[in-house]
């Protein structure tokens, strides 16, 4: 393949898809308390909930470092790849960019890495470095998988509800989400991550009203691409994807796990919905 593409774990693919597109996964590492581990390595989604559940403290991330994005890089270039696309989630939650863009600038100007904010998390990340993958398999030239990626990124959206804001609290990602705090205790709150940054998006008073809620706002554009649900252990999945079906068919909805990268913020039970705007 002349290009390859890296990302990072807060992509949540299936690791299925990864295999088969070539895709490079740098992971970030999460810590409960004194006991790190590597995401996707040693934490499946499922390990980690049941962690997060019996945990006396809430986990924390941490960015790769420049190191393992070198490596990744210098990896697939030795390999024989005459270019390489670097999508990550979006540098206004994480350092994971920077490390991306430190680790490409110890290669030199002689090595032809692309790196690219995807502004977005979950499946809102996924999707475009799916694209990216597809579009390399196909022969696209670099410069056409990075067109592709960025025509996507204004056009992503990613809302989520969760049960709490402790965990994106105490991570500093609670962003102008902040005065949800003092109002926790009587809603669900739904959040939206569709400019790279936490912000509020709803204040619904129960938990089927926040899904509604979500499913409103994709009801709301005439056409979407890529729908995505995304969640952490919810048991209410199937209620979700009944309220979608009408809107978007439920076929074309791709469902899958919130990661131990995303779901340290998160917190169980998140649910999420990620598409773009068509």
């Amino acid at each position: 393949m002349a290009v390859r593409v890296v990302t990072d774990s807060a992509c949540d693919l299936p690791d299925d898809t990864v295999a088969e597109l070539g895709i490079e996964i740098v992971p970030l590492s999460v810590r409960f308390g004194d006991q790190e581990y590597v995401d996707r390595r040693d934490l499946t989604p499922a390990a980690f909930y049941a962690m997060l559940a019996s945990s006396p403290v809430l986990p924390e991330t941490a960015a790769p470092s420049p190191g393992m994005f070198e490596a990744a890089f210098r990896k697939l270039l030795d390999e024989g790849a005459d270019a390489v696309v670097c999508i990550n989630l979006s540098g206004g939650l994480s350092a994971t960019m920077q490390s991306a863009q430190n680790g490409a600038a110890v290669l030199g100007a002689g090595a032809d890495i692309r790196l690219i904010d995807s502004r977005s998390v979950s499946w809102g990340l996924g999707s475009q470095v799916l694209a990216a993958a597809r579009a390399a398999a196909d022969g696209a030239t670099v410069d056409e998988v990075v067109a592709a990626v960025e025509e996507m990124i204004p056009r992503t959206r990613v809302y989520c509800t969760v049960d709490t804001l402790e965990h994106l609290k105490k991570g500093g990602r609670i962003g102008n989400a902040q005065a949800l705090l003092g109002t926790l205790l009587s809603i669900k709150p739904v959040i939206d991550v569709s400019s790279g940054v936490v912000e509020e998006a709803g204040k619904p008073r129960t938990r089927s009203k926040a899904l509604r809620f979500l499913a409103d706002k994709v009801a709301q554009h005439p056409r979407v691409e890529n729908v995505g649900v995304m969640h952490g252990c919810a048991p209410d999945v199937a209620q979700f994807l009944d309220l979608l079906a009408p809107i978007c068919g439920r076929d074309k909805i791709h469902v899958g796990e919130i990661g131990a990268t995303i779901g340290a913020h998160a917190g169980p039970r998140v649910m999420g919905v990620t598409f773009q705007v068509a």
